[in-house]
């Protein structure tokens, strides 16, 4: 691993670790929020963040600060002070101010070299921020521009100060890949794929997938990845199976601002709620109406207070089901309540290979509650395994009980397929599966036995089904006996041969 990141606990790609930043000398628990501290305008102060949201990593604009009124302060009292905040910061440079408004008087040695002298613990160089609509051409060029500029900032002293490397390249998934490679070749500490924001804000999960997991790809498994701007917890479950470890959140108090109620399902807007569907002490103590009739000011600072209980709960939530082994599950009912994100997920599923080199090979029961269970990693891993394994003579794959008649009587159990009997009580095949399966799940079965038989051909194979639909058993190599189980199972009872 990385030697400031630690693995403790996996599922899919996503893991809980421990960032050590050794300037603050803390240890930050990921996956983490990093709530954005604005200030010129902090609805909640940096210590209550910390203190009553349990905030152990904050993140701040350096260039901001070096441009205002308090930037002598904080290179006299050092950030920690100025911003009465005792767990890691981070501090961004001035790329947003460089893709809002076209250029910033800074190089990125300058920034660097800024943010460590106002005790930064996570600094951040200047990089261009490519926008989705960008041709390849320009993705190309300001992708050099930033690889240049990491380069450039090799020689300035950072001390402990721990540096990201962002990941830039646009919605080019190649250029995503060979940046990312690029950023882990620099040596640099963390690594922030950037210009994420307007895929979330336009609802183009599908294509921030592409883009994380081409980043991924790039960085390997040992890098800490923060998806910069991803701060709606709708999008944490299925940022965190793709690997990322930080996210920061502005939303939390802008969204608050103008009256918007975050859920783990979206975001509502408080003049159209009668009811307050969350548990957070907020919501508990008071009604919509009286939310609306607070003043101003009051109403945001509940309303943001809201958005990040909302936010840390459920990034507590995404922790105990990497714990447990059903990060996936989660995912899959985040992805249930916006078309969007459904969108993500099957993006997510199309990464299969490359979430299964990192997800663990036994964990919780593996429940089946779609057709995109089919898909999942753990489903791919055992078909390889399949085409991997040596059987001769008379093999029943079946759905039903053993058969003395055959050499062997292995288990069916769609969406994984065949397996001998003694692997029963073991992950995955301890699936939980409905009793009215779609047809994915068949189909699937059926690519598992495909496989089996392709690498055994020697064997014969007979398959006991229960029914299933055409297109699955057109799947199935012709050479394989077919037989409805319910007719198997009425000749066994008459002693005569299988029909």
């Amino acid at each position: 691993m990385n030697d400031v990141f630690e693995l403790r606990s996996a599922d899919a790609a996503g893991r809980i670790g421990e960032l050590r930043v050794p300037r603050s000398d803390t240890i930050v628990e990921t996956p983490a929020l990093m709530p954005v501290v604005n200030p010129n305008l902090q609805t909640i102060s940096p210590a209550r963040l910390e203190d009553e949201f349990g905030a152990e990593i904050c993140i701040t604009n350096g260039y901001i600060i070096s441009q205002s009124d308090y930037r002598e302060e904080a290179l006299s009292t050092g950030l920690h002070e100025f911003l009465d905040f005792s767990g890691a910061i981070m501090t961004d440079s001035g790329s947003f101010q460089l893709a809002e408004y076209g250029d910033i008087e800074v190089t990125s040695a300058e920034i660097l070299d800024f943010q460590y002298r106002i005790g930064s613990d996570i600094g951040t160089p200047i990089d261009i921020p490519t926008p989705p609509e960008a041709g390849r051409e320009r993705a190309a060029d300001e992708l050099a521009t930033t690889q240049d500029r990491l380069e450039s900032i090799q020689d300035v002293d950072t001390g402990e100060m721990l540096v990201n490397a962002p990941v830039q390249g646009g919605v080019h998934t190649d250029l995503r890949e060979r940046a990312a490679r690029d950023a882990r070749a620099t040596g640099l500490d963390i690594h922030p794929i950037g210009a994420a924001v307007p895929l979330m804000n336009a609802y183009e999960y599908g294509t921030m997938v592409d883009v994380i997991a081409a980043a991924k790809r790039g960085l390997g498994p040992s890098s800490p990845v923060h998806l910069f701007g991803a701060g709606h917890p709708m999008m944490f479950a299925l940022a965190v199976a793709l690997g990322c470890d930080l996210f920061d959140s502005a939303a939390y108090a802008l969204y608050a601002r103008d009256d918007r109620y975050l859920t783990v399902r979206g975001t509502e807007r408080l003049p159209e709620l009668e009811y307050l569907s969350c548990e957070c002490p907020v919501c508990v103590a008071h009604t919509p109406d009286e939310l609306r009739a607070m003043p101003d000011d009051e109403r945001e600072t509940r309303l943001a207070e809201h958005n990040l209980y909302v936010s840390f709960g459920e990034l507590r939530r995404i922790k105990q089901a990497i714990r447990r082994g059903n990060l996936l599950e989660l995912v899959e009912a985040r992805a249930r309540g916006h078309p969007a994100m459904l969108d993500g997920y099957r993006a997510l599923l199309d990464h299969a290979d490359q979430l299964e080199r990192e997800d663990p090979a036994s964990k919780d029961a593996f429940f089946h509650l779609s057709s995109e269970s089919a898909r999942r990693p753990e489903v791919r891993r055992h078909h390889e395994r399949l085409a991997r394994l040596s059987v001769g003579g008379e093999i029943l794959l079946t759905e039903g009980d053993t058969n003395a008649a055959y050499d062997e009587s292995w288990r069916v159990v769609p969406p994984f397929g065949p397996f001998p009997r003694a692997l029963s009580e073991t992950y995955p095949l301890t699936a939980e599966v409905p009793e009215r399966l779609d047809d994915a799940a068949y189909e699937a079965a059926a690519s598992g036995v495909a496989k089996l038989v392709e690498a055994n051909l020697d064997a014969e194979f007979t398959l006991a089904h229960r029914d299933w639909p055409e297109r699955a058993l057109e799947t199935v190599p012709e050479r394989v006996r077919r037989a409805p189980l319910e007719s198997m199972d009425e000749y066994e009872e008459r002693g005569e041969d299988e029909p």
